[in-house]
């Protein structure tokens, strides 16, 4: 069962607190904390970092960009994280893929639309396999903004509440 107070959802490149996802998500879960995040990949990094702190135990929601990030963050501090959920996740941005880093066993849930033309779904599948050691991968017949798909996720039984 998850704590709401370690529930985290990062938003993609150009989203925000006030997107759909993030908007949607708040319905559900009240507590989780939807952050905007501006600037550079480090940028905001570095900024997740400071909301994240040394606390263990978070449930970490990213899309797009903000996957990438969750799993970057993940990576980096398995310790701290309990369960991972990337919405079409940008696993193929050059820092993270010329350069993967040493397989977690954090579990990790994947959805990816069948239709993404912005990040490529088998590149995506290729390197999540390679990266989380407990994986459960999704593919979806969506687009890359999975608008449809994040409306029919049963999310209190994704995230065990």
């Amino acid at each position: 069962m998850i704590d709401p107070e370690r529930l985290l959802f990062i938003h993609g490149l150009w989203g925000s607190s006030q997107g759909v996802k993030a908007s949607l998500l708040r319905e559900i879960f009240p507590d989780i904390l939807t952050p905007d995040l501006r600037g550079e990949l480090h940028e905001r990094m570095g900024e997740l970092g400071m909301i994240l702190g040394e606390k263990t135990d978070w449930t970490i929601i990213g899309s797009s960009l903000g996957g990438l990030m969750a799993a970057m963050f993940t990576c980096q501090n398995p310790d701290q994280v309990a369960k991972l959920i990337l919405l079409a996740p940008a696993l193929i941005w050059p820092d993270f893929a010329n350069s993967l880093p040493e397989p977690v066993s954090v579990p990790a849930v994947v959805y990816h639309g069948s239709r993404d033309t912005i990040v490529p779904l088998e590149q995506v599948k290729e390197i999540a396999g390679r990266v989380f050691l407990n994986l459960t991968f999704n593919v979806v017949d969506d687009d890359h903004g999975l608008y449809k798909t994040v409306h029919e996720i049963d999310w209190r039984t994704l995230l065990d509440v």
